[in-house]
C-alpha cells in the first residue's frame, strides 16, 4: 500500500514536466481521436462489405468495390495519424524525462557533501541512466497507446451499442474483468519492481568500485573474491527479477484469455440470434462486432504487455524525486556578503563537529591564522586534520562554536566567493576526459598562455606537456592519453597556481611524486604561498618544517602548537615521537 501511495506521488510530481508540452499532447488528443474514429469507421465498412453479398451469392461489385476504397482512405490516414501520435509521444516522452534530469542533476549539485558521503555513487549513475531511460520507453509505450487507445474504446462502444445492444453487454462483461486482473496483478509486483531497481543500483555501485580500483584488486589477489561479491549481487537480482517479472508476466496471457472467451461469447450469442431469426442481426454485424470486441479490449491487453515497462518506470521516477527531495544546502542569506581580496586572517572558536552525533570528533578547538601564515596540522589517521578542511570550505557546519575569515563569519560569506578563495591541492587527484588546458584552467577559464606556462614550469610538467603530440590540446583520460598519478598530481598542483587564489589549501600534495621532485614542488609552493594563508595537511613532517604553526592534532583535539623547533624540543611531546617515527636514524 505505501509503495503505491509513493508511485502515485511520484506521477502526480511528474505531471509539470508532461504538461509543459501541451501542444504535442493537444496535438496527440486531436489525433488520438482521429485515429480511434477512422479504426472503428473500418471495422464498420468490412462488416458493410459483408452485407453486399446479395441472397443468390452473387456480390454488388460496384458497391464492394466503393466500399474497398473508401476502406483503402481510411487505412492511409489511419497509419498516418499513429505514425505522428508515434512521433509526438516521442518528443514528449523524451523531452519531459531531459527537463526531469537536468532538474535533478541541478538538485544534485545543490546537495551538501554527506549526501555523496553516504550514496553508493555508481546508485547515483543507475539513477540518471537506467531508471530515466525506463522512464522515457515506458512514458513514450503509453503515450502512442494512450489517446488513440481511449478513442477507440469510447467510439467503438457507439457503434456496438447502435449495431446490437446485446452484444454490446456481452462485450462489457470481459472488459472489468480484464482490468481487475491487471489491476490485481500489478498491485501484487509492484514492490518486486521497487527491489529489483534497487538491486540495480548496488550492482552499478559495486561495478563502478571494482572498475575504478581494478589495480587494488590485481594487487591484492581479490579477483575471485570480487567475482563471487559480483555473483552474489548478480544471483539477488536474477531471483528478484524473476519474481518481477513473472507476476507482471501474468497480466497479457490473463487478459488475452478473458478477450477471447468474450470473442467465443459474442460468436456464440451472435450465431444463436441469426438462427432464431433475429433480424436485427446480420452476418455482417457478427463480423463487425468480432472485430469491435478485439478493439475494445485492445487498449487494455496493450496496456498489459507493457506493465513490466510501466511498474519499471514507476519505481525508476520514485528513485528520481529521491534525489529531488533531499534536502538542499542551506542557501546563502539574502545579504551574504562576497569576499573579495581575503587578506587571509582565519580563526576556529571552540568549534565542536560530528560526522554522528553519538561520535563527537572535534571538540572545543581553537585557532588563529594570520595572513600569509603558513599554518601545519599533523596527527594520527583520524585526528580530525582533513575534517578541518571540510569545516573551513564549509562542505559541512559546524555543530557549535564559529569560523571567521577576515572577523566575517563563514555562514554570513556566499558560499561560493568563499571557495574560490581557497585553492585545493588534494591528495586524490581529479582530472576529467577533455585536453590538457581545459584541466588546467579549470579553476581560471580567463588563464593567458603565459600564466599556464609559467604554472607549468614551477610544476616541473612544462617539459611533459610540450613533449606530447598536441601540446596543451592533447586529450587526456578515458578518450585521449593515460598519465601516471604523478604526473596527474604534478597537474593538479598547476591548475592551483592557475587559479591564483588568496588563501591555500595542500592536503598530502606531494603524496605521489619523487622525493627529487618534491624537493623542487616545494620551492614552487613557497613561492605560490608568499603572502597567502596556508593550511598543509601532512604525514611526511620533513615536508612541513619551515610553517609557522604546527598543529598536533589529536582525536579531533590540538594537543600541541607552535613552530618545529619549538615542538621538537618537547621530548616527551606528541610531536617530537611523531617526528622520530620517522626519522629515527636522521639528526634533527
Amino acid at each position: 500500500m505505501k509503495t503505491k501511495k509513493k508511485a502515485g506521488v511520484s506521477l502526480r510530481r511528474f505531471m509539470p514536466y508532461l504538461l509543459r508540452y501541451k501542444k504535442e499532447m493537444i496535438a496527440s488528443v486531436i489525433l488520438g481521436i482521429f485515429s480511434g474514429l477512422t479504426t472503428v469507421l473500418m471495422t464498420y465498412y468490412i462488416g458493410k462489405s459483408v452485407d453486399t453479398m446479395i441472397d443468390d451469392g452473387a456480390v454488388d461489385f460496384t458497391i464492394l468495390m466503393q466500399l474497398l476504397g473508401l476502406l483503402a482512405g481510411i487505412l492511409v490516414i489511419t497509419v498516418v495519424s499513429q505514425w505522428l501520435i508515434q512521433r509526438l509521444g516521442n518528443r514528449v516522452s523524451y523531452l519531459s524525462v531531459a527537463e526531469l534530469r537536468k532538474d535533478a542533476f541541478a538538485h544534485l549539485n545543490r546537495l551538501p557533501l554527506n549526501y555523496y558521503d553516504q550514496t553508493a555513487h555508481g546508485d547515483i549513475v543507475s539513477r540518471f541512466t537506467n531508471d530515466m531511460d525506463n522512464i522515457s520507453v515506458a512514458c513514450s509505450a503509453v503515450f502512442n497507446q494512450l489517446f488513440s487507445g481511449a478513442a477507440v474504446v469510447v467510439i467503438a462502444f457507439f457503434f456496438m451499442l447502435k449495431l446490437s445492444p446485446l452484444l454490446t453487454a456481452v462485450v462489457l462483461v470481459a472488459t472489468p474483468i480484464i482490468f481487475l486482473a491487471n489491476w490485481l496483478v500489478a498491485k501484487s509486483s509492484q514492490k518486486n519492481f521497487t527491489a529489483q531497481q534497487k538491486i540495480v543500483g548496488e550492482i552499478s555501485g559495486f561495478i563502478s568500485e571494482m572498475v575504478g580500483n581494478q589495480k587494488i584488486v590485481k594487487a591484492f589477489q581479490q579477483e575471485q573474491v570480487s567475482q563471487e561479491r559480483f555473483e552474489a549481487f548478480n544471483q539477488q537480482l536474477y531471483v528478484q527479477g524473476q519474481k518481477a517479472q513473472f507476476s507482471s508476466s501474468l497480466t497479457n496471457p490473463l487478459s488475452r484469455f478473458i478477450d477471447h472467451l468474450s470473442y467465443l461469447s459474442i460468436g456464440l450469442v451472435g450465431g444463436l440470434l441469426l438462427l432464431s431469426g433475429n433480424q436485427a442481426i446480420t452476418i455482417g454485424i457478427i463480423s463487425s462486432f468480432t472485430i469491435y470486441s478485439s478493439q475494445f479490449s485492445k487498449p487494455f491487453i496493450e496496456i498489459s504487455g507493457i506493465t513490466t515497462q510501466i511498474q519499471t518506470a514507476l519505481v525508476g521516477l520514485d528513485r528520481t524525486f529521491e534525489i529531488i527531495s533531499q534536502t538542499e544546502e542551506q542557501p546563502d542569506g539574502v545579504h551574504a556578503l562576497v569576499l573579495e581580496n581575503a587578506k587571509g586572517k582565519v580563526e576556529f572558536n571552540h568549534v565542536d563537529f560530528a560526522y554522528v552525533p553519538s561520535k563527537p570528533l572535534i571538540t572545543d578547538f581553537n585557532l588563529t591564522a594570520f595572513p600569509g601564515e603558513t599554518i601545519a596540522i599533523v596527527g594520527k589517521t583520524g585526528a580530525g586534520k582533513s575534517t578541518l578542511v571540510n569545516l573551513l570550505m564549509r562542505f559541512y557546519e559546524v555543530d557549535k562554536g564559529y569560523i571567521t575569515i577576515d572577523d566575517h563569519r563563514i555562514t554570513q560569506i556566499a558560499r561560493d566567493s568563499l571557495r574560490k578563495s581557497f585553492g585545493m591541492v588534494l591528495q586524490d587527484t581529479w582530472l576529467f576526459d577533455s585536453t590538457i588546458r581545459d584541466n588546467l584552467t579549470y579553476g581560471n577559464p580567463q588563464a593567458t598562455d603565459a600564466e599556464i606556462e609559467a604554472a607549468m614550469k614551477k610544476a616541473y610538467i612544462y617539459d611533459f606537456v610540450t613533449r606530447l603530440p598536441q601540446g596543451l590540446d592533447t586529450l587526456i583520460g578515458a578518450s585521449g592519453i593515460k598519465i601516471s598519478e604523478g604526473q596527474r598530481q604534478l597537474m593538479t598542483i598547476a591548475r592551483t597556481m592557475i587559479s591564483n587564489p588568496p588563501m591555500l589549501i595542500l592536503d598530502e600534495a606531494t603524496s605521489s611524486v619523487d622525493t627529487l621532485t618534491e624537493k623542487k614542488i616545494q620551492d614552487a609552493f613557497l613561492q605560490m604561498m608568499e603572502g597567502r594563508t596556508s593550511f598543509v595537511i601532512a604525514h611526511r613532517l620533513s615536508t612541513i618544517k619551515s610553517a609557522d604553526k604546527i598543529l598536533v592534532m589529536d582525536q579531533g583535539a590540538v594537543v600541541e602548537i607552535g613552530s618545529h623547533k619549538e615542538l621538537i624540543n618537547k621530548k616527551d611531546g606528541y610531536y617530537h615521537a611523531l617526528y622520530e617515527a620517522q626519522f629515527k636514524n636522521q639528526t634533527v
